[in-house]
């Protein structure tokens, strides 16, 4: 069964506003060790569907941050992680089911193959 990974995109995609740490082909390289990505974040869900196709990648979803109910009913998944910078992302992925990570270091196994 596959993982799956949201993405916040302020402060936490290199597109964000501010630019965060995790660059457009970390993203893809989660999609290619099969992932299923997307994200969700405070922008609206046309800029967020827009962002991704500037970039060429076709993402799963794109919800509204506070909708990380409606990715995992929609998704089955052995695991749910949520990737953001804020106390918000934090507190919506938790009380989501979905394991929580500031885009830093603490990420960097989530790319490893296996």
């Amino acid at each position: 069964m596959a993982k799956l990974i949201s993405f916040d995109i302020d402060g936490t995609l290199e597109t964000g506003d501010p630019p965060g740490i995790i660059t457009m082909e970390r993203v893809r390289s989660a999609q290619a060790l099969g992932y299923i990505i997307g994200s969700c974040s405070d922008r609206t869900v046309s800029t967020q569907q827009r962002m991704w196709m500037e970039h060429g990648i076709t993402v799963a979803f794109t919800v509204l941050k506070h909708r990380l109910d409606q990715v995992k009913n929609a998704f089955s998944a052995e695991q749910y992680y949520h990737i953001g910078d804020t106390h918000i992302d934090q507190y919506y992925a938790e009380l989501n089911g979905f394991k929580y990570f500031f885009p830093d270091a603490s990420v960097d196994h989530l790319w490893l193959p296996g």
